[in-house]
This record gives C-alpha cells, structure tokens and sequence, in this order.
C-alpha cells in the first residue's frame, strides 16, 4: 500500500500478498507456456515497481502517521520487490505488461523498469490514468486469443464493480484482487445503521448494488424490562460481509475461490481479503486448484 508521498506499507500481510502472485504467476507461464495465447500480465495501482519496507521521518525524528493507521508497522529497512517488478523476473515470461497508475511520478519509476530489464523493454507498457477507466478499456475487445492475470492493489475503495463487470466479460482474465473488508467498507458501516449518502454511493459502486443494506442490517426486536418491544439494529460481522462480496464475484465470473485469503495487521485486525476469480470456464477447475492451494497455505 502507498500514501499520499513516496511507497509506504504494511507489515508482513503485504510480503504474504506478494508472494501468492509470485507463485501463481509462475505456475500460469507455466500451465500456459506452448498455448496459442498471447499472455498479458495486468497491474492496476501498479505504483513504483518496487515497495519500501520502512517508516518515513518527518525531519524531527517523529514517524510520520499513515493515511491508514491500521497499515502502520515496524519494518526492516530495505528495498522489497512489488508486484510489476515481481511479474517483470516470473519465468516463464509474460508476452506482454501493462502497469497502470495515475501518479505521473510513479509512471516515470514505472518506466525505468524498461532499462532494468532491456531485453522485457517493448513487452512493457506503462499506461496513466484512471484505473477503473484504463481496465474497461482495456477489457474491450475481441479476447479469443489472448489470456491475463489481472493484479487489483488499491490503496482503499477506488476499484468499481463496473471494472469488475468488465474484467470478468472478457472471460480471459483471472484476476486477483485485495478488497478492503476492514481497511474501508467495515469502516462506512456505522453501528446505528445510519449512513451519509456519499459513504451510500461509494458502497453502491464498489458492491454494484444498493441491496447491500438490506445484507449487512438486520432490525431484531429487544425486550425491555417492562415487556415493551424495542427494535434494535445488528450489524453484520466482518466475515458476513466478506461472504457477502465473495458471492458477488461469483454472479460474474466462471470460477472464484471459495475461500479468500484474510490479510491482518499485527493487532489481528482484517484489513483485507485476498479474492480470487477465474475468467475462462476451460480454465476454471486448475487454476481455482492452484489459487486454493497457495491462499490454505497462508492461513
């Protein structure tokens, strides 16, 4: 994850993360390596290539808080691999990346990684711009010859179903992607039920949905000690909203992974699912085998 300046982020969920894509990368190049498909690694949020494992100062010795508390922790200090970096050395190669990122700063990083590796150079496309509108773009199209995997990293709630919709339209792309369960819906969900309307609309478009209330409230009614009916709201519990999004994928895409990893922070927080979906039906059984495989490996 990144805030408002230079890559900053978490513990160690964020190395879990990465090294699930790694191996999933790996055995896709791998499973699909004398296929007739041209092979596209996708990256949204694609930041700097690379993410820095350590607390920034502010110039007086005082570490400066994270947009996102929660994300905050101790960390080595060192250099870490992100993910376009990452897809950039899996072996078997990739055909073709696209990194999309809106920060123009981060796009020119981005593109440096064209001399660190020169003979990948025009395999590589650095793409600015809105995620959500790059990704529909790119799912436009005739995709019969052509397979993805598809990397969704945002830094909270910026990702649209309608992205979602797109992506899984093309049935070509496998997708993984980090839903913020604690880190951002959780948080909009207040105890009382009441909820602002721009907090309404941003839940709306994330969950394609405005059926969503009627899924995370329940009204119970709550005997007082005069036997007089009192109705309180419930609010659902974080695994129920998980559930909730996870079966949301599967109304769109041919396959998804029953049970997503959980990325927590040192307090054992939840912070994130790690979701997976397959976008092709002839590839659904054996890639849903391999994405199950590493996200029971995490837990």
């Amino acid at each position: 994850m990144a805030d408002g300046g230079g890559h900053r982020f978490g513990g160690d969920w964020t190395s879990r993360k990465l090294d699930i894509l790694s191996d999933y990368l790996r055995a896709y190049t791998t499973a699909l390596k004398n296929a007739p498909f041209e092979k596209v690694y996708i990256d949204a949020f694609a930041g700097t290539g690379y993410r820095e494992a350590r607390r920034r100062d502010d110039g007086r010795g005082t570490a400066v808080e994270s947009l996102f508390p929660d994300l905050a922790e101790e960390e080595p200090q060192t250099l870490l691999d992100g993910s376009a970096r990452r897809a950039l050395v899996t072996e078997p190669r990739f055909d073709r990346y696209v990194f999309i990122e809106q920060s123009p700063a981060r796009c020119a990083q981005l593109g440096e990684l064209k001399h660190e590796f020169p003979e990948l150079a025009e395999r590589v496309e650095v793409r600015p711009g809105d995620a959500n509108a790059e990704i529909r773009t790119l799912c436009e199209g005739d995709w019969r010859s052509r397979r993805a995997v598809l990397f969704l990293d945002p830094y909270g709630m910026q990702v649209e179903w309608t992205t979602i919709e797109a992506i899984a339209g093309t049935g070509a792309i496998d997708l993984w992607l980090l839903f913020p369960l604690g880190i951002g819906v959780n948080r909009l969900l207040t105890r009382s039920g009441e909820i602002p309307a721009s907090w309404r609309r941003r839940l709306d478009l994330l969950l394609g949905t405005d059926e969503w209330y009627e899924a995370f409230y329940a009204v119970e009614p709550e005997p007082t000690l005069f036997d007089q009916a009192h109705d309180r709201v419930v609010k659902a519990s974080t695994d129920a909203i998980g559930c909730y999004f996870n079966q949301r994928l599967k109304t769109v895409f041919a396959g998804v992974a029953e049970e997503p990893g959980v990325l927590r922070n040192s307090r054992n927080n939840p912070l994130y699912l790690l979701c997976f979906a397959v976008g092709n039906e002839r590839a659904r059984d054996i890639a849903l085998r391999i994405a199950t495989h590493l996200l029971r490996e995490m837990r």
